[in-house]
């Protein structure tokens, strides 16, 4: 390295830069594992129901309207039975009348007045190799009613209702998650229940409605990753409880009411009809925009997993690197054998490589072990390196007391997200105030020296000719 202070910090700050290479490795590797992770957690998902959203009931009248049209027919002669022809042209001549025939209009679709909904859920883990999957199994209870005079303003006087055909609908997002009893029941009578036809979902025929009253449904069905409903009810209140203590709302309402525990969550939502932009009885089928916009409910999240805290690490990686070559940098001053810059790289590349075994191990032990195991493992290698190879001696131990700080203050970053800038800047300004106290004295030119040889000439180890000083004569004149 160069002998002079300012010199040997700029070349240090360019090692530093250099890091940002491996480090940029480290971290494409870290996210090809997490997509790996997270392409495993979506294929096991699917196989046990996938992500989870329940649409309705909803209740379903066909329509059937008389239509009468005018038609034409050739005219028959009534004597002769023969179809009549035009005198002059022999165009067979036509009879107009009007027919009126019985068709299938748009059916009526009416949202419950009534909708309580209480979903319980049971979680638990399913391996594919080394990753650990989070599923659910729910039990889903509802009750509710629908306002039947809602359909009379719609119909047209051509029109009739037909009310023996009418039905109750609920999609699901897939019908393969569907579990266990599923069961609507009447005045203490069950429904019989069928798969759509082309939709993911069931149907149970009422017979005529008007007469029924509330309506239970009970449904158990699997899934994964997220269970979200709709409020598809004049008023609607739902109750979603679960022993996943990492619940993540989300949708288009969040929880009026929540408690979340170690042991578990309890949300409640209350929501008016006014807050959705579905009518509650129409002639257009509503279930897939009332989906879209007003869906909400729950992901099962896994907080901060060590694949998002390795990341988060690589990109803190370079401020960690740069404080330990300061660190050296610092207390190897005064040393006969300064620090060469192959050394600095191989410390950096330590460093760099730390992340790949905090997510090698944490994959197979988790995360607080792995980090412990891999940071410990880097603090030693670096220690007895600054002791044995550069030469640092007793104050190798300097270096290891920075290093323990430094990999204790990144542990506290990545477990806590909320922190981490706050941290990681801190740590920052800390470490530039006491380098500028370290070396309020110090001589970045360098020691005077007489001048040398230029920098080309000790570049291509050439020195310009000197010029040779004119000869004096032996025998100076004499004044005269």
């Amino acid at each position: 390295m160069l002998k002079s202070p300012g010199r040997r910090f700029i070349v240090v700050g360019i090692l530093v830069l250099l890091m940002f290479i491996p480090l940029f490795f480290a971290a494409e590797v870290i996210n090809s594992r997490k997509f790996y992770s997270q392409d495993t957690i979506r294929t096991v998902g699917l196989e046990w129901g996938g992500q989870q959203t329940i649409s309705g009931p909803f209740l379903v009248i066909p329509v059937e309207r008389e239509v009468t049209t005018l038609k034409s027919r050739p005219k028959i002669d009534p004597e002769t039975g023969l179809v009549m022809t035009h005198a002059e042209t022999g165009e067979e001549l036509k009879v107009r009348f009007e027919e009126t025939v019985i068709k299938a209009g748009p059916s009526v679709y009416l949202l419950p007045s009534k909708f309580e909904a209480d979903l319980d859920t049971q979680t638990q883990m399913r391996a594919r190799g080394i990753f650990q999957v989070p599923v659910y199994q729910a039990q889903v209870d509802m009750a509710f009613d629908f306002d039947l005079e809602a359909a009379d303003p719609l119909i047209a006087e051509n029109e009739t209702l037909l009310w023996d055909k009418a039905r109750i609908e609920v999609e699901v997002s897939n019908n393969k998650a569907l579990r266990g009893a599923a069961e609507i029941a009447t005045q203490g009578t069950a429904l019989s229940l069928s798969p759509m036809s082309g939709r993911h979902g069931f149907t149970a025929a009422t017979g005529d409605p008007r007469g029924q009253g509330q309506y239970d449904l009970t449904l158990g069905l699997n899934g994964a990753q997220s269970l979200m409903v709709t409020p598809v009810g004049l008023n609607s209140q739902v109750t979603m409880t679960s022993d996943w203590p990492h619940p993540s709302f989300s949708g288009a309402f969040l929880p009026d009411n929540h408690e979340v525990t170690e042991t578990g969550f309890r949300a409640t939502w209350s929501i008016p009809h006014l807050a959705r932009p579905l009518p509650q009885a129409g002639r257009d089928e509503v279930a897939g925009s009332a989906r879209k916009v007003s869906g909400f409910g729950v992901r099962l999240i896994e907080p901060n997993d060590f694949y998002q805290k390795a990341y988060r690490a690589a990109n803190y990686g370079i401020l960690f690197i740069a404080l330990t070559f300061l660190t050296i940098l610092l207390i190897e001053r005064g040393s006969g054998k300064p620090v060469h810059a192959v050394q600095y790289i191989l410390v950096g590349l330590t460093q760099s490589v730390f992340v790949l075994l905090m997510v090698a191990y944490a994959e197979q032990i988790g995360f607080a072990a792995a980090y412990a195991l891999s940071a410990g493992a880097v603090i030693a290698l670096l220690t007895g390196f600054g002791a044995f190879a550069l030469k640092l001696g007793r104050r190798a131990l300097v270096l290891g007391a920075v290093l323990v700080v430094v990999y204790a203050v990144l542990y506290l970053i990545l477990d806590s997200a909320d922190y981490a800038l706050l941290a990681g800047s801190t740590l920052a300004f800390c470490a530039i105030a006491l380098t500028m106290f370290a070396t309020r004295n110090e001589d970045w030119f360098g020691p005077e020296k007489e001048k040398g040889p230029g920098m080309m000439a000790r570049i291509f180890g050439t020195a310009a000719p000197r010029v040779a000083p004119p000869p004096t004569s032996p025998n100076p004149p004499k004044e005269g």
